[in-house]
């Protein structure tokens, strides 16, 4: 009995390890998969969009002294710090509401690194997108100014550009943050509007009725200490302390609580 054992196990084929999938190949299929549905190709295309449509009512509505750059790159501002934090959201919260997690977490056993790969295509998608409603605010500055016939107006300097991109990469966190602490897309959804506007005119409403809130605002606060960001240039160390510690409470804390909670739950 012992001789046939041995003679079974020198007999055994050994069968080769498939190699890692590699994590390039997987951000590919993330990104791939922001565009395949129609939904999610609207909702990318709609970034183009509305940044024509807010860089054309500048041109139309705004008085010839206010064409300069700033105020196109503030009109373009608003849609972006909706319409990117949901693209960050739905990056995530895709594999729970369309149920696609199990395939994808079956064929990719690391949550970790599918994770990883989607919070990459997210900002790289929102990077883009920014610079590209950039240019088109920076083509509609052209086109102002000629129209009202005064010069262009370039009035955002280099850190001011920096700190206008990293404030809108910041709320993509947090839609980010919210889609794995959510996983949910209507909840992570209502939850980034209640954070981004109920929250913040409470804050404000505080702040204007109570001194002692008024003082702790900036440290409590992360909606208001990002507000600094859009002028970076004038930016001293206590707001830059200030977006740290508010950032800490508000984004790094709840997105390690929701990233502990997706590589450990049960996915259906």
């Amino acid at each position: 009995m012992t001789a046939v054992a041995v003679e079974t196990e020198v007999g055994r084929t050994t069968r080769p390890t498939p190699a890692r999938i590699p994590m390039s190949r997987i951000i590919g299929v993330e990104l791939r998969k922001s565009f395949d549905t129609r939904s999610g190709f609207w909702l990318l295309a709609s970034v183009g969009i509305l940044a024509v449509l807010a860089t054309a009512a500048t041109i139309l509505f705004a008085p010839d002294d206010a064409i300069t750059y700033d105020s196109f790159g503030a009109a373009i501002g608003i849609p972006m710090a909706i319409i990117l934090p949901m693209i960050a959201i739905l990056s995530v919260t895709s594999e729970w509401s369309q149920r696609t997690g199990l395939t994808s977490f079956t064929l990719v056993p690391h949550r970790g690194r599918i994770i990883r790969a989607k919070l990459t295509v997210a900002l790289g998608v929102g990077i883009v997108s920014m610079l590209l409603a950039f240019g088109i605010g920076a083509l509609g500055n052209l086109l102002g100014a000629a129209i009202v016939g005064v010069d262009p107006v370039w009035d955002i300097v280099g850190g001011d550009f920096a700190g206008l991109i990293l404030f809108q990469i910041l709320n993509m966190l947090i839609g980010f943050m919210l889609g794995v602490l959510f996983r949910n897309s209507a909840g992570a959804i209502v939850g980034y509007f209640v954070y981004g506007f109920v929250l913040g005119t409470i804050t404000s409403v505080l702040a204007a009725t109570q001194e002692w809130f008024e003082k702790a605002q900036p440290w409590v606060d992360f909606n208001y200490a990002q507000g600094a960001l859009t002028d970076a240039s004038s930016m001293t160390g206590e707001n830059w302390a200030q977006l740290a510690v508010t950032g800490l409470f508000w984004l790094v804390i709840p997105l390690a609580i929701g990233l502990w909670s997706v590589l450990r739950s049960e996915v259906k």
